[in-house]
């Protein structure tokens, strides 16, 4: 984010408040082969918080993404952030039987944590009555971005059952989609259609959920021959209310969201992670019901910069 950019958008930004992270609560899962680990990161102070269930790229976990999730920790929301199986920390062999619907124990954990917000909810000292259920977000980062997109509305042809079943959940009122997988076919290259599955038939026309979806025109992953371009998919083919931040320059850890290190992203920019944070906490306050004015000034900061570091449109 340029001077200029922050400028415009610092006037809408709430004060930092203290978080405070409680990790792991493990909550049951039958089925699953295992416990489903969680972090729950909120603002010690505050009423009425609103909730972003937040899903990890592959091999990540509940660890990762720190500079999303404390900086929505700690302006005003509370941050769920499962382990699911394909995460390095969990260490499923390639040959498990689970291995092939990765992408729907994803979904599981996903529908679990809202199952269980008594439980996390209890978890965390001093968070005892402030939720607000009715406010509660799903996003994700790549792999991430898929799972929390099956909440939104998104439908992945099941390699298992060959089936495009709707997983939407109705306790979710908006997404916000990171680096996320466009349509299979032939856009996807052998090595994706051979080792991912779940990318080979996802389906976008009933995802109607308002959602922001957040692409870098520099990632190149090697699943799809498209390019960069691959990943708007998610804003064109999908129905209602969307918006689309095109991030100049950026690659597929998108300035480094992922974690703190270096050694976690290929084309580190802190300005281009703190426009990340201050854009999705202003469109979520936005599609949530909560305020306006700061996705409103979001927009006219990127729109009015002489030297922006995006675009942002809206369908």
């Amino acid at each position: 984010m340029t001077a200029s950019d922050a400028a415009a958008t610092d006037v809408a930004i709430t004060a930092r408040a203290p978080i405070v992270s409680v990790k792991p609560v493990v909550l049951e899962a039958p089925g699953r082969g295992e416990g489903l680990r969680v972090r729950i990161s909120a603002p010690t102070t505050g009423s009425e918080l609103p909730i972003i269930v937040f899903s990890h790229g592959f091999g990540s976990s509940l660890n990762g993404y720190g500079p999303l999730a404390d900086f929505w920790a700690a302006h005003g929301f509370v941050v769920i952030q499962p382990t699911h199986l394909d995460s390095r920390t969990v260490g499923l062999p390639q040959d498990d039987l689970r291995t092939p619907r990765l992408w729907r124990f994803r979904v599981q954990d996903m529908k679990r944590i809202l199952d269980q917000l008594d439980l996390l909810e209890a978890a965390v000292p001093g968070l005892s009555g402030r939720l607000d259920r009715s406010r509660i977000a799903a996003a994700g980062h790549s792999f991430g971005g898929q799972t929390a997109g099956n909440l939104l509305g998104l439908r992945v042809l099941d390699p298992v059952s060959k089936n495009a079943e709707d997983l939407s959940d109705s306790r979710i009122k908006a997404g916000v989609l990171l680096a996320t997988a466009g349509r299979g076919g032939a856009d996807l290259t052998p090595f994706a259609a051979e080792n991912l599955p779940w990318l080979k038939g996802p389906d976008f026309a009933h995802m109607t959920t308002p959602t922001l979806v957040v692409a870098g025109d520099k990632d190149e992953l090697p699943l799809s021959v498209r390019g960069p371009e691959w990943l708007t998919d998610p804003y064109h083919l999908s129905p209602g209310r969307k918006s689309l931040l095109t991030l100049f320059g950026a690659e597929h850890s998108l300035g480094g969201i992922a974690g703190y290190e270096v050694r976690e992203t290929t084309d580190e920019n802190p300005e281009r992670v703190a426009l990340i944070q201050r854009v999705t906490w202003a469109y979520l306050r936005h599609a949530l019901g909560i305020e306006d004015t700061s996705w409103t000034a979001a927009q006219k900061a990127l729109s009015g910069s002489v030297a922006p570091m995006g675009r942002i449109e809206s369908k």
